[in-house]
């Protein structure tokens, strides 16, 4: 694949995968959504069907990584030059960023009234710096559309959550490749990936959200921080090198595990 292939495939492919994984947690999130309090379900279902569209959109392009754990993940494996990761992993965090802003516009008007609300300003912190902390919520109202959190906040479960449930992932596309005499599985692929994504969401997905994607996390944390939504609080910085550091080990060791045996 040349590199305008991988640029164009991965930019494009990524803004998509986001706009649809966001756009559900958008949906469910903000008032005057008509899918507000929809649920895990709609979410979990809504990621699977982001990741479909994306895969399908990109897979002849660039082979639809879409993901820095995955793109890792095969060059271990040696599917994927090392020579090539860096632009893998930068047009992913691009189409990342494309994505979260494209979430924005898709729901600007019910991100002002959900941000504007005397109830949603109210569950806020009105002086941080008067607020213990230690016990504060770090995130802000709409921080959940943007990126990943943790239910409970402890550092060795968070990465640990991330690892296993990103290892899942890659080895469950890995091993696509012992399908068919090698082959793999051609489009289906990115149908049984999609489910897999579907499948990790409900099972491993609610100790942290599942990121098993890191530029999935940091590029809309990064709009998140940018963008000129009222009293939107914080990103939690804190937190955001877990979702990145988990996948991308959690990538290497799935290739390793795959090679192994």
């Amino acid at each position: 694949m040349s590199s305008h292939d991988i640029f164009l495939g991965e930019t494009i492919g990524t803004a998509v995968l986001i706009l649809l994984g966001g756009g559900v947690c958008a949906a469910v999130t903000l008032k005057r959504s008509k899918a507000k309090d929809a649920g895990w379900l709609a979410i979990t279902f809504g990621w699977g069907f982001a990741v479909l569209t994306a895969a399908y959109l990109a897979g002849g392009v660039s082979g639809a990584h879409l993901n820095p754990a995955v793109t890792v993940g095969l060059a271990v494996e040696g599917g994927t030059k090392w020579n090539d990761v860096p632009l893998y992993l930068a047009s992913q965090l691009l189409g990342a960023m494309i994505g979260a802003v494209l979430v924005w516009a898709t729901y600007y008007g019910q991100f002002q009234a959900h941000l504007t609300d005397p109830e949603v300003i109210a569950a806020q912190p009105a002086e941080e710096g008067l607020v213990d902390q230690k016990a504060a919520p770090k995130a802000g109202p709409v921080l959940g559309i943007f990126s990943t959190g943790p239910e409970i906040r402890n550092v060795v479960q968070n990465l640990v959550t991330e690892v296993i449930a990103t290892t899942v992932l890659v080895l469950a596309i890995l091993t696509q490749g012992l399908n068919d005499g090698g082959n793999g599985l051609g489009t289906l692929g990115a149908l049984i990936t999609s489910l897999v994504v579907v499948g990790i969401g409900l099972s491993l997905g609610g100790p942290t959200g599942y990121a098993i994607n890191p530029v999935r996390d940091l590029g809309p944390r990064i709009v998140h921080a940018l963008l000129p939504l009222p009293n939107k609080g914080g990103s939690d910085w804190s937190y955001a090198w877990i979702p990145v550091v988990g996948p991308l080990f959690g990538g290497a060791l799935a290739a390793c595990i795959y090679k192994l045996f």
